[in-house]
Protein backbone atom coordinates (compact mmCIF):
# COMPACT_ATOMS: atom_id res chain seq x y z
CA UNK A 1 0.00 0.00 0.00
CA UNK A 2 1.48 3.37 -1.59
CA UNK A 3 0.65 6.26 1.83
CA UNK A 4 0.17 9.35 0.74
CA UNK A 5 2.54 12.27 1.14
CA UNK A 6 2.34 15.45 2.46
CA UNK A 7 3.59 16.82 -0.27
CA UNK A 8 0.76 15.49 -2.30
CA UNK A 9 -2.16 17.05 -0.09
CA UNK A 10 -0.68 19.98 1.19
CA UNK A 11 -0.22 22.36 4.10
CA UNK A 12 -3.68 22.89 4.46
CA UNK A 13 -4.66 19.08 3.87
CA UNK A 14 -2.26 18.33 6.60
CA UNK A 15 -4.08 20.43 9.31
CA UNK A 16 -7.59 18.68 8.01
CA UNK A 17 -6.04 15.56 8.85
CA UNK A 18 -4.64 16.82 12.17
CA UNK A 19 -7.78 18.14 12.58
CA UNK A 20 -9.95 14.73 12.02
CA UNK A 21 -6.82 13.16 14.15
CA UNK A 22 -7.80 15.37 17.36
CA UNK A 23 -11.35 15.11 16.95
CA UNK A 24 -13.42 14.28 19.95
CA UNK A 25 -10.42 14.73 22.26
CA UNK A 26 -11.50 16.45 25.88
CA UNK A 27 -12.16 20.14 24.94
CA UNK A 28 -10.41 21.55 28.49
CA UNK A 29 -12.24 24.86 28.53
CA UNK A 30 -11.62 25.50 24.65
CA UNK A 31 -13.94 27.87 23.80
CA UNK A 32 -12.20 28.23 20.28
CA UNK A 33 -10.19 25.35 18.95
CA UNK A 34 -8.26 24.96 16.06
CA UNK A 35 -9.28 26.32 11.95
CA UNK A 36 -8.93 30.40 13.13
CA UNK A 37 -5.53 32.36 13.34
CA UNK A 38 -5.78 32.08 16.85
CA UNK A 39 -7.44 29.56 19.52
CA UNK A 40 -10.12 30.84 22.12
CA UNK A 41 -9.66 29.16 25.82
CA UNK A 42 -12.25 29.64 28.61
CA UNK A 43 -10.19 31.31 31.90
CA UNK A 44 -12.38 32.57 34.99
CA UNK A 45 -14.31 35.54 33.67
CA UNK A 46 -12.01 36.21 30.39
CA UNK A 47 -10.72 34.28 27.86
CA UNK A 48 -7.14 33.45 27.00
CA UNK A 49 -5.95 33.67 23.28
CA UNK A 50 -3.08 31.62 22.12
CA UNK A 51 -1.49 31.22 18.75
CA UNK A 52 1.87 29.73 17.62
CA UNK A 53 3.79 30.10 14.30
CA UNK A 54 7.59 28.83 13.01
CA UNK A 55 10.32 30.64 11.36
CA UNK A 56 12.72 27.65 9.62
CA UNK A 57 15.97 29.38 8.17
CA UNK A 58 16.13 28.17 4.63
CA UNK A 59 12.34 28.22 3.96
CA UNK A 60 11.62 31.33 5.68
CA UNK A 61 14.65 33.42 6.30
CA UNK A 62 18.23 33.31 5.16
CA UNK A 63 21.02 34.47 7.33
CA UNK A 64 22.79 36.44 4.46
CA UNK A 65 19.18 38.37 3.97
CA UNK A 66 18.44 38.90 7.24
CA UNK A 67 19.89 40.08 10.61
CA UNK A 68 19.09 37.80 13.59
CA UNK A 69 16.85 40.99 15.06
CA UNK A 70 15.22 41.18 11.91
CA UNK A 71 14.37 37.10 12.59
CA UNK A 72 13.22 37.95 15.81
CA UNK A 73 10.57 40.79 15.24
CA UNK A 74 9.37 38.88 12.69
CA UNK A 75 8.62 35.52 14.67
CA UNK A 76 6.81 37.69 17.58
CA UNK A 77 5.15 39.87 14.86
CA UNK A 78 3.68 36.71 12.73
CA UNK A 79 2.07 35.48 16.19
CA UNK A 80 0.92 38.73 17.70
CA UNK A 81 -1.28 39.80 14.66
CA UNK A 82 -2.82 36.77 15.07
CA UNK A 83 -4.22 37.42 18.19
CA UNK A 84 -5.00 41.25 16.98
CA UNK A 85 -7.27 39.90 13.98
CA UNK A 86 -9.23 38.01 16.72
CA UNK A 87 -9.91 41.06 18.09
CA UNK A 88 -7.57 40.38 21.31
CA UNK A 89 -4.51 41.78 22.69
CA UNK A 90 -1.11 39.29 23.47
CA UNK A 91 0.48 39.58 26.96
CA UNK A 92 3.10 36.80 26.37
CA UNK A 93 5.29 34.68 24.81
CA UNK A 94 7.16 31.14 24.75
CA UNK A 95 9.98 31.13 22.69
CA UNK A 96 11.24 27.25 21.45
CA UNK A 97 14.68 27.41 19.42
CA UNK A 98 15.80 24.49 17.67
CA UNK A 99 20.26 25.82 17.19
CA UNK A 100 23.24 24.55 15.37
CA UNK A 101 26.30 24.26 17.96
CA UNK A 102 28.33 26.12 16.22
CA UNK A 103 25.92 29.03 15.80
CA UNK A 104 27.49 32.44 17.54
CA UNK A 105 26.06 33.09 20.82
CA UNK A 106 25.54 36.69 19.63
CA UNK A 107 23.54 35.50 16.84
CA UNK A 108 20.55 34.45 19.39
CA UNK A 109 20.96 37.33 21.73
CA UNK A 110 20.30 39.45 18.54
CA UNK A 111 17.38 37.64 17.79
CA UNK A 112 15.99 38.11 21.24
CA UNK A 113 17.01 41.81 20.40
CA UNK A 114 14.25 41.61 18.01
CA UNK A 115 11.96 39.51 19.66
CA UNK A 116 11.57 42.29 22.32
CA UNK A 117 11.77 45.54 20.76
CA UNK A 118 8.58 43.91 18.50
CA UNK A 119 7.11 42.77 21.72
CA UNK A 120 7.77 46.34 23.98
CA UNK A 121 5.34 47.81 21.48
CA UNK A 122 2.36 45.99 23.05
CA UNK A 123 3.86 45.68 26.55
CA UNK A 124 4.35 41.94 25.90
CA UNK A 125 6.78 40.09 27.66
CA UNK A 126 8.91 36.33 26.74
CA UNK A 127 8.00 33.94 29.80
CA UNK A 128 9.89 31.16 28.99
CA UNK A 129 10.53 28.38 25.99
CA UNK A 130 12.57 25.91 25.24
CA UNK A 131 15.92 25.44 23.50
CA UNK A 132 17.01 21.93 21.71
CA UNK A 133 20.41 20.76 19.15
CA UNK A 134 19.06 21.18 15.38
CA UNK A 135 21.04 20.78 12.49
CA UNK A 136 19.51 24.18 11.03
CA UNK A 137 17.20 27.10 12.85
CA UNK A 138 14.07 27.08 14.21
CA UNK A 139 12.30 29.37 15.92
CA UNK A 140 8.77 28.82 17.00
CA UNK A 141 7.27 31.57 19.02
CA UNK A 142 4.03 30.88 21.09
CA UNK A 143 1.93 34.15 21.71
CA UNK A 144 -0.29 34.02 24.74
CA UNK A 145 -3.09 37.44 25.22
CA UNK A 146 -6.65 37.69 26.28
CA UNK A 147 -9.83 38.88 24.60
CA UNK A 148 -12.46 40.72 26.59
CA UNK A 149 -15.22 40.67 23.76
CA UNK A 150 -16.49 38.08 21.40
CA UNK A 151 -13.68 36.43 19.06
CA UNK A 152 -13.57 37.97 15.32
CA UNK A 153 -13.59 34.62 13.69
CA UNK A 154 -13.18 33.86 9.59
CA UNK A 155 -16.53 32.52 9.81
CA UNK A 156 -18.62 35.17 10.43
CA UNK A 157 -18.67 37.09 7.27
CA UNK A 158 -22.67 37.44 5.63
CA UNK A 159 -23.77 38.30 1.96
CA UNK A 160 -23.50 42.44 1.39
CA UNK A 161 -20.50 42.70 3.65
CA UNK A 162 -18.22 44.82 2.24
CA UNK A 163 -14.29 43.52 2.36
CA UNK A 164 -11.60 45.95 3.25
CA UNK A 165 -7.61 45.58 3.92
CA UNK A 166 -5.32 47.80 5.99
CA UNK A 167 -1.63 47.65 5.97
CA UNK A 168 0.81 46.82 3.01
CA UNK A 169 0.19 44.35 0.47
CA UNK A 170 2.61 43.08 -2.00
CA UNK A 171 6.09 45.09 -0.39
CA UNK A 172 7.35 41.83 0.81
CA UNK A 173 7.08 39.60 -2.48
CA UNK A 174 8.47 42.34 -3.79
CA UNK A 175 11.11 42.66 -1.82
CA UNK A 176 11.72 38.55 -1.57
CA UNK A 177 12.18 39.11 -5.59
CA UNK A 178 14.97 41.59 -5.55
CA UNK A 179 16.62 39.78 -3.06
CA UNK A 180 16.51 36.46 -5.33
CA UNK A 181 17.75 38.29 -8.08
CA UNK A 182 20.94 39.30 -5.65
CA UNK A 183 19.89 43.22 -5.52
CA UNK A 184 19.67 45.10 -1.79
CA UNK A 185 18.03 47.85 -2.77
CA UNK A 186 15.42 49.49 -2.42
CA UNK A 187 15.72 49.33 0.97
CA UNK A 188 12.39 49.86 1.68
CA UNK A 189 10.94 46.26 -0.12
CA UNK A 190 14.02 44.69 0.48
CA UNK A 191 13.24 45.41 4.44
CA UNK A 192 9.50 45.02 4.35
CA UNK A 193 10.65 41.53 3.90
CA UNK A 194 13.01 41.34 6.79
CA UNK A 195 11.03 42.68 8.89
CA UNK A 196 6.99 43.37 8.49
CA UNK A 197 5.10 46.12 9.73
CA UNK A 198 1.27 44.43 10.78
CA UNK A 199 -1.13 47.09 11.55
CA UNK A 200 -2.14 45.99 15.19
CA UNK A 201 -4.41 49.01 15.69
CA UNK A 202 -6.43 48.89 12.67
CA UNK A 203 -7.04 45.43 13.59
CA UNK A 204 -7.98 46.27 16.85
CA UNK A 205 -10.13 49.36 15.90
CA UNK A 206 -12.06 46.86 12.75
CA UNK A 207 -12.81 44.48 16.38
CA UNK A 208 -14.66 47.40 18.07
CA UNK A 209 -16.49 48.98 14.56
CA UNK A 210 -18.36 45.22 14.39
CA UNK A 211 -15.92 43.56 11.91
CA UNK A 212 -18.36 40.56 10.86
CA UNK A 213 -14.53 38.77 10.03
CA UNK A 214 -10.70 38.98 9.86
CA UNK A 215 -7.95 37.51 8.91
CA UNK A 216 -4.37 37.98 9.08
CA UNK A 217 -2.95 38.08 5.32
CA UNK A 218 0.18 36.08 5.94
CA UNK A 219 0.08 33.55 2.96
CA UNK A 220 -1.56 36.12 0.39
CA UNK A 221 -4.61 38.08 -0.38
CA UNK A 222 -6.12 35.62 -2.43
CA UNK A 223 -5.34 32.63 -0.53
CA UNK A 224 -6.05 33.91 2.53
CA UNK A 225 -9.52 35.13 1.87
CA UNK A 226 -10.16 31.55 0.48
CA UNK A 227 -10.20 30.70 3.87
CA UNK A 228 -12.82 33.38 4.57
CA UNK A 229 -15.31 31.89 1.83
CA UNK A 230 -14.63 28.81 3.09
CA UNK A 231 -15.41 29.05 6.35
CA UNK A 232 -18.29 31.50 6.40
CA UNK A 233 -19.92 29.67 2.98
CA UNK A 234 -20.27 33.01 1.06
CA UNK A 235 -18.55 33.96 -2.12
CA UNK A 236 -16.10 36.84 -2.47
CA UNK A 237 -15.06 38.86 -5.31
CA UNK A 238 -12.27 41.60 -5.08
CA UNK A 239 -12.50 44.30 -7.44
CA UNK A 240 -8.61 44.78 -8.74
CA UNK A 241 -8.97 48.42 -9.74
CA UNK A 242 -9.55 48.99 -5.65
CA UNK A 243 -6.77 47.52 -4.71
CA UNK A 244 -3.74 49.36 -3.03
CA UNK A 245 -0.70 48.99 -5.89
CA UNK A 246 1.89 51.35 -3.85
CA UNK A 247 4.12 53.36 -5.72
CA UNK A 248 7.68 51.76 -4.19
CA UNK A 249 5.78 47.76 -5.62
CA UNK A 250 5.19 49.03 -9.16
CA UNK A 251 8.47 50.61 -9.68
CA UNK A 252 9.97 47.46 -8.81
CA UNK A 253 7.91 45.25 -10.77
CA UNK A 254 8.47 47.83 -13.79
CA UNK A 255 12.22 47.30 -13.70
CA UNK A 256 11.70 42.82 -13.69
CA UNK A 257 8.52 43.36 -16.25
CA UNK A 258 6.63 41.85 -13.35
CA UNK A 259 2.34 42.46 -12.65
CA UNK A 260 2.82 44.51 -9.82
CA UNK A 261 -1.29 43.25 -8.93
CA UNK A 262 0.40 39.84 -8.39
CA UNK A 263 2.55 40.74 -5.49
CA UNK A 264 -0.67 42.58 -4.42
CA UNK A 265 -3.01 39.81 -4.71
CA UNK A 266 -0.80 36.37 -3.80
CA UNK A 267 2.53 37.77 -1.98
CA UNK A 268 2.73 36.44 1.61
CA UNK A 269 4.51 38.03 5.03
CA UNK A 270 3.35 41.57 5.08
CA UNK A 271 1.08 40.58 7.16
CA UNK A 272 -2.05 43.15 6.82
CA UNK A 273 -5.10 42.54 7.84
CA UNK A 274 -8.50 42.12 5.56
CA UNK A 275 -11.79 42.23 7.61
CA UNK A 276 -15.58 42.08 6.39
CA UNK A 277 -17.95 44.54 7.51
CA UNK A 278 -21.55 45.31 7.31
CA UNK A 279 -22.53 47.44 4.54
CA UNK A 280 -23.60 50.59 6.84
CA UNK A 281 -20.52 50.47 9.08
CA UNK A 282 -17.83 53.48 8.57
CA UNK A 283 -14.33 51.85 7.61
CA UNK A 284 -11.85 52.07 10.71
CA UNK A 285 -8.92 54.86 9.75
CA UNK A 286 -6.56 52.46 8.05
CA UNK A 287 -9.16 50.17 5.75
CA UNK A 288 -9.70 50.29 2.58
CA UNK A 289 -12.18 48.44 0.81
CA UNK A 290 -11.37 46.55 -1.86
CA UNK A 291 -14.42 43.72 -2.88
CA UNK A 292 -17.53 42.98 -1.64
CA UNK A 293 -19.54 39.72 -0.03
CA UNK A 294 -21.62 37.78 -2.05
CA UNK A 295 -24.60 34.82 -2.04
CA UNK A 296 -22.27 32.22 -3.49
CA UNK A 297 -25.32 31.26 -5.59
CA UNK A 298 -25.90 34.63 -6.94
CA UNK A 299 -22.08 35.27 -7.35
CA UNK A 300 -20.52 35.90 -10.88
CA UNK A 301 -20.05 31.53 -10.63
CA UNK A 302 -23.00 30.46 -8.79
CA UNK A 303 -22.80 27.06 -6.84
CA UNK A 304 -20.75 26.27 -4.09
CA UNK A 305 -18.37 29.33 -2.47
CA UNK A 306 -15.56 30.85 -4.17
CA UNK A 307 -13.20 33.72 -4.44
CA UNK A 308 -12.95 36.00 -7.16
CA UNK A 309 -10.86 38.43 -8.88
CA UNK A 310 -12.96 40.66 -10.87
CA UNK A 311 -16.00 37.70 -11.48
CA UNK A 312 -13.15 35.37 -12.58
CA UNK A 313 -11.70 32.39 -10.43
CA UNK A 314 -7.08 33.37 -10.00
CA UNK A 315 -5.09 30.35 -11.22
CA UNK A 316 -3.03 28.51 -8.65
CA UNK A 317 -2.55 28.47 -4.75
CA UNK A 318 -3.13 32.40 -5.12
CA UNK A 319 -0.71 32.40 -2.22
CA UNK A 320 1.97 30.44 -0.33
CA UNK A 321 1.39 26.90 0.58
CA UNK A 322 4.24 25.31 2.42
CA UNK A 323 4.25 22.03 0.48
CA UNK A 324 2.68 22.55 -2.75
CA UNK A 325 5.05 23.59 -5.50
Amino acid sequence: MVSTTIGEVGEFGVIRRIEEALAGQPSGGVHLGMGDDAAVVDVGPGKLLASTDMLVEGRHFRRDWSSAADVGARAAAKNLIDLAVMGGRGRTLLVALGLPADLPLEWVVELYDGIREEAAGQQVSVIGGDLVRCERIVVSVTALGELDGPAVRRSGAREGDVVAVAGRLGWAAAGLSILSRGFRTPRTLVDAHRRPEPPYAAAWAAAAAGATSMIDVSDGLVADLRHVVSASGVSIDIDPHLLPVDEPVRQAAAAFNADPLIWVLTGGDDHSVAATFPADVALPTGFLRVGSVLDPYTAPIPGEPVLTVAGRLPRGAGGHDHFLG
